[in-house]
Parts: structure tokens; sequence; C-alpha cells
């Protein structure tokens, strides 16, 4: 069927008709000059007048009455059950859900809601309005930029100690909301060579003001490792010189809020404090060069919620412990934890162990020093990165013997290193010689992809910002440098995380064929010394002694003797009876 539409309008409303038709023009009137009507105009003086067409606005200024602002916390709990069931128990939601589920009018309800999303999901289907086309050429074209781009790396901002005596930036903390702070620790870690009047304090950088900290923390002790509380930005945690714990709430000053007691706390240097994933967000670890690992709960920290003695012959004999330097623990494995000591070993251990000699499950070695940093890698957190002596390794956790990867021996002792948060296969070291190392393995193994000097004096400790953009240096003399690194370190490529999954499996498979190679030719060698030990004890049972050998040599001397002696009376018998005749 043909579809018409007819429009109807009246013919006045289109106007007169007009009839064009082609002919001469005709001349209705002319007027030709006259010369005595120009004495009657006069010329006007002409002037520049400017007009606009916006009208006319006015602008004033009032003093409104200040709003009086505060801040208020709120808590947020799972709502829409009943009285008697616990969200927090799985088994309780488990039986109401199923309970739910078998009522009928539940069922009617699902299906039909279910026509109704199902309409609305086609509906969506249908036009993107949200679409960007060519997003995708886009993307290549930026990762073709960035893969072109040099790698590089530029110092926006250096922070300074204030004091006159110069200190150790020992440790850094991003503020974990925003990344606008840094929190450094100050400390001097050679054993009796603090100078006199040298301050306790460490503080607390904005990173667009180097001129003054914006807090100033005042421990009894200098700080040696200082940490945010991810939880609770306003929280942080400190372990001192002299073993205690402290933590501060910097909307109170900065004086501690509480300090563990002196008697319950660590004998030696704390390296390493770690917040642990609870609910209550108040839980921390920490380690020490006197061969614990305590745990604490800053709500009372008069004394450790538990202890662990890292005695690798498990009789938590503290004299025969193994001095700790780092601490690794990975929110993702809330019972697994590593801790790195000064004699080049990796310990893993299990904190929910029902003995404390369970909690102790194996240990990784391989360097030759002190191991300054271990840190999971962000991604597979199967593999973990150690910084220690002149190399940086990376491990599985399935390879005990040796390293899947190791970068080559450096002519500078490395101090400190951590991984990229947001690129999995790039990690960060530094080195006393003042020198930033960025590796990146899929691009080179060998030597790193930027090497950047910092300073003149040694590089004790580094961080990366949260997005991976800004890297913070820590030095011998207090100074923290900050250094804006090139997109293409901190962007993702395409595949990366594949790539670089492929590349540890590749090498973790590799270390597996020669660790049970190197496990075959042990076995063959123990045999081979087996049979020569049994072959050396058979011989020697074969062998007489000297005495034996002298009382032998004695035995047949007297029976030769006695041969002798019988054979010579014999002899003499059978010549005695001639001699008669």
């Amino acid at each position: 069927m043909e579809i018409v539409y007819e429009y109807v309008k009246k013919r006045s409303e289109f106007g007169r008709p007009c009839n064009f038709s082609d002919r001469p023009a005709d001349l209705h009137l002319d007027i030709q000059p006259d010369a005595e009507l120009a004495a009657c105009f006069f010329a006007l003086d002409s002037r520049d007048v400017g007009m606009q067409c916006a009208a006319d606005m006015s602008e004033h200024e009032v003093n409104t009455e200040r709003i009086e602002s505060e801040s208020r916390g709120i808590n947020h709990v799972e709502g829409g059950w009943p009285n008697n069931v616990n969200p927090q128990e799985i088994e309780h939601t488990m039986r109401f859900r199923k309970k739910v589920e078998k009522d009928e009018n539940y069922i009617k309800a699902i299906l039909k809601l279910g026509t109704q999303m199902e309409y609305s999901i086609k509906q969506n289907n249908t036009i993107d309005i949200y679409e960007e086309y060519f997003e995708e050429e886009q993307v290549e074209e930026e990762e073709m930029t960035d893969a072109k781009e040099q790698p590089a790396a530029k110092t926006i901002n250096v922070f300074r100690d204030p004091n006159e005596v110069k200190r150790t930036a020992s440790s850094l903390s991003w503020h974990p909301d925003g990344n606008h702070k840094l929190a450094v620790g100050y400390s001097c870690l050679e054993f009796q060579r603090a100078a006199k009047g040298m301050s306790f304090d460490s503080y607390i950088w904005d990173i667009e003001n180097r001129n003054q900290p914006e807090l100033t923390l005042k421990p009894v002790s200098p700080l040696v490792s200082l940490e945010y509380n991810p939880k609770d930005s306003h929280i942080l945690l400190g372990g001192s010189y002299n073993g205690q714990i402290a933590y501060w709430d910097t909307r109170k000053g900065g004086q501690p809020v509480e300090m563990s007691a002196i008697e319950h706390s660590h004998r030696d240097p704390v390296y390493k404090v770690i917040w642990l994933q609870s609910k209550t967000g108040t839980d921390a670890f920490s380690t020490s060069t006197d061969g614990q690992v305590l745990w604490w709960d800053i709500r009372n920290m008069k004394e450790p919620t538990e202890r662990l003695v890292l005695d690798p012959s498990k009789k938590e004999n503290l004299e025969n412990a193994l001095t700790a330097v780092s601490l690794e623990f990975e929110t993702t494995m809330p019972t697994k934890f590593m801790v790195g000591t000064e004699q080049g070993l990796v310990v893993a251990c299990n904190r929910k162990a029902k003995t404390p000699a369970e909690k102790i499950v194996c240990t990784y070695s391989g360097h030759r020093g002190p191991i300054y940093a271990l840190q999971r890698n962000p991604f597979f957190p199967k593999y973990f990165l150690t910084v220690a002596d002149w190399t940086a390794r990376i491990w599985s956790e399935d390879i005990r013997e040796s390293s899947i990867m190791s970068t080559t021996f450096d002519m500078a002792y490395l101090m400190d290193g951590c991984w990229s948060p947001v690129r999995p296969s790039v990690f960060f070291t530094v080195k006393m010689d003042g020198t930033v190392d960025v590796w990146d393995f899929l691009f080179k193994q060998n030597n790193p992809t930027l090497s950047l000097k910092v300073c003149d004096e040694a590089l004790c400790s580094v961080r990366v910002q949260s997005n991976g953009r800004l890297l913070a240096c820590g030095s011998q003399l207090g100074t923290a440098t900050l250094l804006e690194i090139s997109p293409g370190l901190y962007t993702m490529q395409r595949n990366e995380r594949a790539l670089a999954n492929e590349m540890f499996e590749r090498e973790t498979r590799r270390e597996k064929i020669l660790e049970a190679r190197l496990r075959e030719i042990r076995l063959k060698e123990r045999s081979r010394l087996e049979q020569v030990k049994e072959e050396e004890v058979q011989d020697a049972e074969g062998e007489e002694s000297p005495e034996e050998l002298i009382a032998r040599a004695e035995k047949e001397f007297f029976q030769i003797v006695e041969a002798e002696i019988m054979k010579w009376k014999k002899e003499l018998d059978s010549i005695r009876p001639t001699e008669m005749d």
C-alpha cells in the first residue's frame, strides 16, 4: 500500500502571486541635476562613534556570610538483611538466599523483571551514544609514540634536611590519598658515629613546597622506618633506632600518640614496619636485626600481640636467630610474609602455622650480602624481587636453589629497589654511587633501560608513586630527590602483562630443568663417593696392621726355626747308629 501525505493551505496565505516575463524597461520619471540647489547643502564634520550591540551591564561585589563546614565520618555497613541474619557470616547469608530463592513471589518477580531488563539491555545494545570512534587507532598511535620516545627522567624537586648535622634519608613513604605528600624518616645508621647535637626529627613534605616541611615528627629516637596507613592517611607508623615502635596522628601534631614499651620492643634498630590488612586497620608488624618479627595493634602498644624468632634451627633460640633488614607482606596472601636477612637469605614464613617452628617454611639463598629490599611483583605475587650486594634478583616461590632472573654484577653496591606499581616488567634500583637504574626486562636484560646520576653521595632509599609517574630517592646526606620519568616507563604497553608472565614462566621452567639436572649430578656424585668409600673400607679390611704383620712374621720365623731343628734332629738320629757300628 502506497503511503501518501497531503498538505492543505489557503491560497491567500501564500501572498500575492508574482508573474515574471521578458520585456524592455519602462522609464516613469527622469530628474535632471539643478545647480542652484547645491548651495542649500553643507558638509557636516565626521566623527567616529563606537556602538555595542550587547546590553549594558554593571558589576558589584558582595561579601556573603561565611559557611562553617565540619568534617564527619560515616560508617558504611551492608544493609538490606533481616535482623536475625549476620551479613558477615557466609553460612547465614547463603541459608537466607536459598530460603528466598524458593519463594514463589521471588520467582515471579524475577521473571517479570527479567523481561523489562532484557528490553532495556537490547535497547542499550542497539546504539551506544557514548561510543568513541577510531579509539584503537589513537591508542596505537600513542603506543607507537611512547615506544619511539627515548626513556628519560628529570628532577622536579629536591627536599633537603633542614638541620645543620645532615642525616641519612633512610625511609620514604608516599601519602596514600593523592600522593601529594612525602614522609621522610631521617636517621644515622653508622653505629656509635652519630654527631653531637644531631636532631631526631623526621618530616612530612608537600611535593609542591620544598622550602619548609608541612609537619615535623618528633620521635624519642631517630626513625629508621616510616610508613603511612593505607586505610587512614592521617596515621603513620615508625620504627626507631632504639627498637621502639611509635605511631602518629597528623591531626594531633608532631608528637607520637603512643609508643611501645622499651622492654617489650626490639633490641636493635627497626629496619622495616608494614601495615597489615585487617578490618580495624590498626594491625602492623615489624622486624629488626635482633632476629625477631613482632606483631602490633596500635590501640594497645604496651606489648606485641605475637612474636617470631627467626631461628633456622626452629628452636626459638635468639642467639642463633638470623638478623633481618627487610620485610615483605602481600595483602592478597594474608597468611604469608617474607623476611630478608643480613646473611643473604630470604626466609618465607606462614603466620597461621600451629607452632612457632612451623612458621618458618623455607629459605632462599643466593646473595652474598644483606638483602636491603624485598618486594613481590604487584601483578604476579608468586614472583618477588630482592636487592643485595651488587645485583638485583627475581625469584619464583617454586624454586629455592637459585633465582630465575638476575642483573649483571655492578661496580657499585646496591642499596634499595622496588617494583613499578603500574608495569609488571619494570623495577627500580639505587646504588652507592648516587645512580638510579630503571630496568625493563622486556626491553633489555643485560643493561638498565635508563641510568641517571642523581647526586654525588650514596642513595639509600627509593619509592615510586602509586601512578608510577614520580620517583623519590633518599640520599646519605638527607636529600630527597623527586624525579619525573617519561611516559613510556609508566604506561602499560600492549600485551605487556601476558609477555611478562610468559617470560616468568619460561625462566621458571628453565631453572627447574637446571635444578633437576644439578640434582641428578649431585646424586651421581654422591653414589660415586659412597662407592669409593666402600672400596676404601674393603681395602682397609683386607690390609693387615703393622702389629699383625710383626706377629705373623715372628710366627713364620719360629715355624721355620722349628722345622730346621726337627730336620737337624732327624739327621743326628740317622748318624749315631752308624758311628756305633
